[in-house]
């Protein structure tokens, strides 16, 4: 699970009227379980693991591409980590979120300058698949591999109304395979990871371009070379060449990460376990998400 892409969702699809006793919103806290207990009864997965974001922004990606989520900085301090601009009531669930997964037992894992979408590409590549990737962030399209059996669950419409994303359904949506999907975001852009794309590229033209050469790199040799489509967009290719020799870099993810052991099973529960997160449950008013999710992650306990 992509933990912060799912959060945030429930953080804007949970009215903030939703609050602890306290008076504290916890819309997020208790969508994020809602939306873990729905998956997990709908998906029946022997495993599960919470991928964190223990640097959303790294250094080295900032290092090759300076815009890259530029426009979600609140304020650059000389020295000192980046901080994402979050709502304020976000940002108070955050730890509360944390503790919660910690007293469910449900394994969360980051890595140190690097983000969850890293933990993520590892996790998937180095396990037997089945994988589903829970995300509502398009660029682990890449990671979507039919013969490895690694899927993309899709949230941007919802949790409850995600999409299944396979190889498929990439070449349906984009006209490339999910193999080729990082060098399609690279030339085509995004600006919601400050990725400024090539000037005058878009969608169709780089889905031809990959069609006709394969790959980023067979798009500029055939463009050095004046040939096929490439041979039209040599200029607009050679004006963004600096941003094309750093940027494949920093769209794909990172697949070999050192993350130790990661079963991805959820912890064993006894009578103390239960009654921590009872109580826990009673401080932040998390009512029938708590018992939601203690159900559905009941079958995923070991012994």
């Amino acid at each position: 699970m992509d933990t912060a892409s799912l959060y945030f969702r429930a953080f804007f699809g949970v009215p903030d009227s939703i609050t602890a006793p306290d008076g504290t919103p916890v819309n997020a806290v208790r969508g994020l379980l809602d939306f873990i207990a729905r998956l997990v009864t709908d998906r029946e997965p022997d495993r599960l693991v919470c991928c964190w974001d223990d640097d959303w922004r790294p250094a080295w990606r900032v290092d090759l591409l300076p815009s890259y989520k530029a426009h979600r900085v609140v304020e650059e301090q000389a020295g000192l980590p980046d901080i994402e601009e979050t709502p304020d009531p976000l940002s108070a669930q955050v730890p509360v979120i944390v503790e919660a997964l910690e007293l469910l037992g449900v394994p969360v894992v980051g890595a140190a300058e690097h983000e969850a979408d890293d933990v993520i590409g590892t996790l998937a590549t180095v396990w037997p698949g089945p994988v589903d990737v829970v995300t509502g962030d398009r660029d682990l399209f890449q990671l979507v591999d039919d013969e490895a059996r690694v899927r993309v669950l899709y949230t941007a419409r919802g949790v409850g109304r995600h999409e299944v994303v396979d190889a498929a359904w990439v070449r349906t949506k984009y006209g490339v395979e999910p193999q080729q999907y990082a060098d399609f975001a690279v030339l085509r852009g995004d600006p919601s990871d400050g990725l400024p794309g090539v000037s005058g590229i878009g969608d169709k033209t780089a889905q031809r371009l990959l069609d006709a050469h394969g790959d980023l790199n067979g798009i500029l040799r055939a463009a050095a070379r004046g040939e096929g489509p490439a041979a039209k967009q040599a200029q607009r290719l050679a004006a963004a060449g600096d941003y094309l020799a750093v940027a494949p870099r920093v769209v794909r993810v990172v697949r070999d990460l050192v993350l130790g052991d990661v079963d991805g099973r959820i912890g064993a529960w006894d009578d103390a376990a239960a009654s921590r997160f009872e109580e826990f449950s009673r401080t932040w008013g998390l009512g029938s998400s708590a018992e939601r999710v203690t159900a559905a992650l009941a079958p995923l306990r070991t012994a």
